[in-house]
């Protein structure tokens, strides 16, 4: 352990140093963090030698996903959002429920011991999409903008709306299990999606009204202007906790409030939590690397590897597809929004809030599951990132005009 702080630190130093030159190469920041943790973790060196359950690597996993939740909810333009709706609510409200379906019934086809609803409990583990992972897709200019913000949003809003399912899920396979207080799973829900909606709202609409009325009167220094996104993330989600709510649920709604009630552009705002969750997230994937995916691939279960590679693919794209009928796209964009759908830090942090808050029977095998599955998606996805997004970048000027829908799409 007296090791781990200087390897966490000399691995963001070096990739940092190099930030630039990774940029469109299929070599992503995310392959790099989650390589030096399986290199020093217990796998190889066994200097971080924490258990998967340890409170550091939830806290710290927590603290980045409400930060992360907080920020893009915020970022949401709820105007833009109205203009271009369709393909993120086609997205969320069709191929988000779909792959929910599709991932369960794959995990009680590739796993036979899984009961229902604990299938159910690993296909909303890995549902919610990461668009950090595919930083490429979002970022290239020649990708239609529709395209890219219907995959931010995605990204942005399935995290929010995974928590509440999960938690009714795992209430569900907990009162199968007979676990211990399982009569109380429909109370315990309530009050976690109650109290963290009740808290989100408060703390983003006090914050709001800080900066606002605060601002006006010239109160708030320029260096302290930036703190107040990143306390209200946290905020929120503290007070939900201690209320017994969801503090992810309050994150999300809380930037959701706060984004919709200072009504200005909130990226001069955002520039802190952003570059604080950037750090945080690089700090969980090395963690993610040494103690959660390096101890899995010591007693790797190909059945787990099976999965990983169904949920990143069929699993997907066959909802996604579904999703799209009647929308006139051509079968490239369908292709390219069915695939990157990288699974990332939610679904980590869902899987170590699985292990410390369940009781299941077969916790192992949805761990497993789940962490093979976002070490192949960092590794495919990041691979394929740059050179597939410029791919489909040339092909939509080549066939659709720079900037317009495609031809014939019904938008």
């Amino acid at each position: 352990m007296e090791w781990a702080l200087p390897i966490v630190a000399v691995t963001i130093l070096a990739v940092a140093a190099c930030s630039a030159l990774l940029t469109d190469t299929p070599v992503t920041p995310a392959m790099i963090f989650v390589l030096a943790g399986l290199v020093a973790g217990p796998l190889v060196l066994g200097d971080l030698d924490l258990s998967s359950s340890g409170s550091t690597v939830r806290t710290l996993a927590e603290a980045t996903l409400a930060l992360v939740l907080f920020a893009d909810a915020a970022r949401v333009d709820l105007r833009e959002l109205r203009r271009n709706y369709r393909l993120p609510v086609r997205l969320l409200g069709i191929g988000l429920p779909l792959t929910i379906a599709c991932g369960a019934l794959a995990a009680l086809v590739v796993f036979p011991d899984l009961g229902v609803t604990e299938g159910l409990v690993l296909a909303v583990v890995l549902a919610p999409t990461d668009a950090a992972l595919g930083l490429a897709v979002v970022t290239n200019a020649r990708i239609p903008e529709r395209i890219r913000q219907a995959l931010n949003v995605e990204s942005g809003l399935n995290d929010g709306i995974c928590v509440p399912l999960l938690l009714i899920v795992l209430a569900g396979a907990e009162a199968e299990a007979d676990a211990p207080g399982s009569g109380e799973a429909v109370r315990i829900v309530v009050e976690e999606i109650g109290y963290g909606v009740g808290a989100g709202v408060a703390v983003g609409a006090l914050v709001a009204a800080v900066i606002v009325h605060a601002g006006r009167r010239k109160l708030i220094a320029d260096q302290w202007l930036q703190a107040l996104p990143l306390a209200a993330a946290f905020l929120a989600y503290g007070v939900a906790a201690a209320l017994g709510g969801s503090g992810f649920i309050a994150a999300f709604v809380a930037g959701m409030t706060f984004g919709h009630l200072v009504r200005r552009d909130t990226e001069s705002l955002d520039i802190l939590d952003e570059e604080l969750g950037q750090l945080l997230n690089a700090v969980t994937f090395i963690l993610f690397g040494a103690v959660l995916l390096g101890p899995v691939l010591e007693s790797l279960d190909w059945s787990a590897v099976a999965y990983g590679l169904l949920s990143l693919t069929l699993v997907r794209m066959v909802p996604v597809g579904l999703a799209l009928i009647g929308m006139h796209e051509r079968r490239p964009t369908v292709a390219f929004l069915g695939w990157f759908g990288p699974r990332g830090l939610a679904s980590i942090v869902f899987a170590v809030i699985v292990v410390e808050d369940s009781h299941l029977p077969h916790v192992a095998t949805i761990l497993s599951a789940t962490y093979v599955t976002v070490g192949l998606s960092v590794l495919l996805h990041g691979l394929t990132a740059a050179p597939l997004a410029e791919r489909y970048g040339r092909w939509f000027q080549r066939v659709g005009g720079s900037g317009e829908p495609d031809a014939g799409a019904d938008v």
